[in-house]
């Protein structure tokens, strides 16, 4: 059952944002130009399915600063070029100390890109198939009151069964929020509008 939402309170320009996002000076425009705006671009949502399970056990803000390297040392999350990937390459990562040098985390990148191949063969984009499991709105309840949701486990239960890592429920949510699949800006966010907006003329791939 949903709890009381968040209310919005002001950002460092005065306007109203999600509480979240004036936690930290790189947050405002991660929310307003990023967070909760469709995504239909496959490099993008694999980033960011990929950045979610490097978050696990660690801040947002942690992930987001190293974004950059990240994008640099896996091929801006080109999957077709991560999955091939051998020891030599994650032995690689595991020495640049500007990302997150998990070896499980790593590993699950790089295996996680070998699924992303096999699922665009068979569904034909990522988003394709991440997009079907968009929630009705009746699932959702109040904004920022859930953690999960019914498909959010069905998306994580689908993926574990299809062989990739590191993407239970709850990083599932997460991605969703995101990447738009949701709009779970706060009522009274200055971007909430906006975000509507994007997704009444986002067309989800078939």
């Amino acid at each position: 059952m949903s709890g009381t939402s968040p209310s919005a309170v002001p950002g460092p320009d005065g306007l109203p944002r999600c509480p979240w996002a004036v936690t930290a000076p790189e947050f405002p425009a991660y929310h307003d130009t990023e967070w909760g705006f469709p995504v239909a671009d496959d490099r993008r949502l694999f980033e960011k399915v990929s950045l979610e399970g490097f978050q696990s056990g660690l801040s947002w803000r942690t992930v987001l600063v190293k974004r950059p390297a990240f994008r640099e040392v896996f091929a801006d999350f080109d999957f077709h070029v991560v999955a091939r990937y051998d020891e030599r390459d994650v032995q690689r990562l595991l020495l640049d100390a500007r990302i997150i040098r998990h070896r499980g985390k790593i590993d699950a990148v790089v295996v996680n890109a070998g699924r992303a191949v096999e699922l665009v063969e068979e569904r034909g984009s990522l988003a394709a198939y991440f997009w079907s499991f968009e929630p009705p709105a009746t699932e959702l309840g109040r904004p920022q009151t859930l953690t999960t949701s019914p498909a959010a486990i069905a998306m994580a239960k689908d993926l574990k069964r299809r062989g990739w890592r590191f993407v239970g429920p709850t990083t599932a949510f997460a991605f969703m929020q995101a990447m738009g699949l949701v709009n779970d800006h706060v009522v009274g966010c200055v971007t909430r509008d906006e975000v509507a907006a994007a997704r009444r003329a986002f067309t989800p791939p078939a």
